[in-house]
């Protein structure tokens, strides 16, 4: 399974922002957006709403990670936003992630459930976080795929991980577990935080079911050039 549109990654400060960067599209054009923590902790569900009635889909990016009851309790919250997809942290345990896709379908109550994902480890960690602070005995390689196994063991969609390791994952998943894959960035791009990057068309190359983008896109002097550079790339391979 394919996400066909790159996720743009709305990292903006506020409202403002995030609209003026959507109207520089043209108004008929659907795009796929990511709100993540900033965006939603300044403006709230109400932006959710702006940005869907635009006709947009939304990753809503907030990453749970609680106590099983309270992340279902979460959960039935967002299920009723109607966004498309949203996640939580795979390390939370299977337990925590059942009761997750619990919490969801209830809030849904019936409509557009969202699709469930899971991080496994962000791609700003390396091998030397790995070890020497989450103090964890086998590899950062091994921890993603063995998080993306209880990710789908737990029931969830797919999994968040970095494109190096979506091939992998593909292999021990079934064909329509969602790999979604940010630190995306076009070739020459600053990496920034990020640790394991790659660029849109060696992530389609390897087996990526989704790109997410941001600053190659968002901060790029010509945005929609960029987005369409991307999602050339993105489509092509």
């Amino acid at each position: 399974m394919q996400i066909s549109r790159p996720i743009i990654a709305l990292d903006f400060a506020d409202r403002l922002q995030a609209v003026r960067f959507l109207k520089l599209f043209p108004k008929e054009e659907q795009l796929f957006v990511k709100i993540g923590m900033e965006l939603f902790y300044s403006e709230g569900a109400d932006l959710v709403k702006e940005v869907q009635s635009m006709g947009h889909d939304i990753f809503l990016d907030l990453k749970c990670h609680d106590i099983p009851h309270t992340v279902e309790r979460a959960m039935r919250v967002l299920g009723k936003l109607g966004v498309t997809l949203t996640n939580v942290h795979a390390s939370g345990g299977v337990e925590m992630m059942q009761a997750a896709k619990e919490g969801l379908l209830d809030g849904a109550a019936g409509k557009k459930v969202p699709k469930l994902i899971a991080v496994t480890q962000l791609t700003s960690s390396n091998e030397d976080l790995v070890k020497n602070e989450q103090l964890s005995s086998v590899s950062l390689n091994k921890s993603v795929l063995n998080y993306a196994h209880l990710t789908q063991k737990a029931g969830l969609d797919g999994v968040v991980c970095s494109a190096q390791e979506a091939k992998q994952i593909l292999a021990i998943t079934d064909t329509n577990f969602l790999r979604v894959t940010p630190g995306i960035r076009l070739a020459g791009n600053d990496n920034g935080d990020q640790k394991r990057v790659m660029t849109p068309d060696k992530a389609a190359q390897n087996a990526a079911s989704a790109i997410v983008v941001g600053r190659a896109i968002t901060q790029a002097t010509e945005p929609i050039s960029a987005y369409r550079l991307v999602e050339k790339l993105w489509r092509e391979n």
